[in-house]
């Protein structure tokens, strides 16, 4: 008899589990006493080489550095797509994007849905968006103010409070407090993170548990820092505006430590794609992913690999640098486990796994692979999707079924292609990977939601 590979199984299991009657959810456990707050930092269009704990030379960021050399860091750090919205999609519900037919930039999430607000709001956390959006539709370019009258803004999906724009935005923008107009002076990064901080000191105040998404908008094209950051900069745009992040994170730090709270306060911090142009294409201009194969748009590791950081003193007590791959998909199973919280009628199958015991030190590896999907040129049966396990990766490369294999641990930047070699690998993980694809066909059907 044949045995299938554990990964295999799983992946068949979680199809199989797609397909089945759910049972009814249980109540909410109650939140542990000592609840932390949390605080989420995304980034648009940052490069994996675009922090200097990563290698950067053109600029430092030390606030970004200090908050990696006291946490946990990730070397090996995803996206749950190579662009923003699907990005965004994944962490507020744990699903790749595609499950919900979040698609493109622009796209929104889908009704069913359950998200991250509205699930820490069962422990009674207090809830908050600041900066870009990008989940709520509308075309492309700089942000818009969101009317709350929109099925999916902020405010109508689990969010009390939001200070937020549809898109990126500029110096000196108009953003919308609960849906209504509100102009601001200055850098937007600083400006989202002061109003973060309000909202966190008014709700600490309270003596009730903080969820804020603190989204920025940089260093997304047009790239219009302010003077003062682009002459630190170097002249450069675009590193102008990554000043401008690591100020704002060393505000967010700081504000966090002063308001008494930063021990207990779970902090994270990635990117939500790879740069938008290699740096081999136009150095300095757009970013850096450090010579990784691709760019922004793209499955290979440039596209998906972004900086990942997670600062919490209280159980992160010694500094960590780990290989172990982690995915924007695994921060809601992630919270849902430090809070002990059953979410009724959760929408599953979850991609995301919790990284409760890669903070505890107790996780060597992945258990189970991550995949990826993006639409190709034609439609979406077209497009390229990857299985990406702890030592290999498979390319489902468009046109036509043709499959590439590379050894990750050995060949990070993707140069050479070893399926003609390891074709028992090819299989398996081939095997696996249709497997997650019908999974997530199935829920683009909408399968996964309960009929009433």
């Amino acid at each position: 008899m044949q045995l299938l590979h554990p990964w295999t199984v799983g992946a068949l299991a979680a199809l199989a589990w797609v397909t089945a009657p759910r049972a009814a959810a249980a109540d909410p456990a109650p939140a542990p006493a000592n609840r932390p707050n949390i605080v989420l930092c995304m980034t648009d269009d940052q490069g994996w080489g675009d922090v200097s704990y990563n290698g950067l030379k053109q600029i430092q960021t030390p606030n970004l550095d200090a908050m990696a050399a006291a946490g946990l860091r990730f070397n090996r750090f995803y996206s749950a797509h190579p662009s923003c919205s699907p990005t965004r999609a994944s962490v507020m519900t744990g699903r790749h994007p595609y499950r919900m037919n979040c698609l493109w930039p622009g796209m929104t999430l889908r009704k069913g849905e359950i998200t991250i607000a509205q699930a820490v709001k069962t422990a009674g956390y207090v809830t908050g968006h600041f900066g870009k959006w990008h989940l709520s539709g509308g075309k492309p370019g700089t942000g818009r103010v969101i009317a709350n009258s929109e099925e999916f803004a902020p405010v109508n999906v689990g969010f009390d409070e939001s200070f937020s724009l549809s898109n990126y935005f500029e110096p000196d923008a108009t953003f919308g407090h609960n849906g209504v107009p509100e102009k601001t002076t200055g850098d937007g990064s600083d400006v989202i993170v002061d109003r973060a901080l309000k909202f966190i000191e008014a709700t600490v105040k309270q003596n009730k548990p903080v969820f804020a998404v603190v989204w920025f908008g940089s260093p997304h094209v047009p790239l219009q820092p302010t003077p003062e950051d682009l002459k630190a900069a170097g002249g450069s745009p675009y590193y102008g505006e990554i000043l401008g992040v690591d100020r704002a994170m060393g505000t967010l730090r700081a504000g966090l430590r002063k308001l008494g709270i930063a021990d207990n306060t779970f902090l994270m911090f990635n990117s939500d794609n790879g740069a938008w142009v290699d740096e081999s294409a136009a150095p300095d201009a757009f970013g850096s992913n450090r010579n990784l194969r691709g760019k922004k748009g793209e499955l290979w590791e440039a596209g998906i690999r972004v900086p990942g950081i997670i600062e919490w003193p209280a159980r992160i007590k010694k500094p960590v640098i780990t290989d172990v791959m982690a995915v924007t998909s695994d921060i809601y199973p992630t919270l849902m486990d430090i809070l002990k919280i059953e979410v009724p009628n959760q929408v599953k199958p979850l991609d995301g796994i919790s990284l409760v015991p890669l903070i505890d030190g107790r996780m060597q590896q992945r258990p189970s692979p991550i995949g990826f999907w993006h639409h190709g040129e034609i439609g979406l049966e077209d497009g390229p999707a990857v299985w990406n396990d702890n030592q290999y990766k498979l390319h489902r490369r468009p046109p036509g079924d043709k499959y590439e294999l590379y050894d990750i641990s050995k060949d990070l930047y993707e140069k050479t292609d070893i399926a003609a070699e390891h074709p028992e690998v090819v299989t398996r993980m081939k095997a696996e990977l249709e497997a997650w694809l019908a999974s997530v066909q199935r829920s683009r059907d909408g399968k996964d939601y309960p009929k009433k």
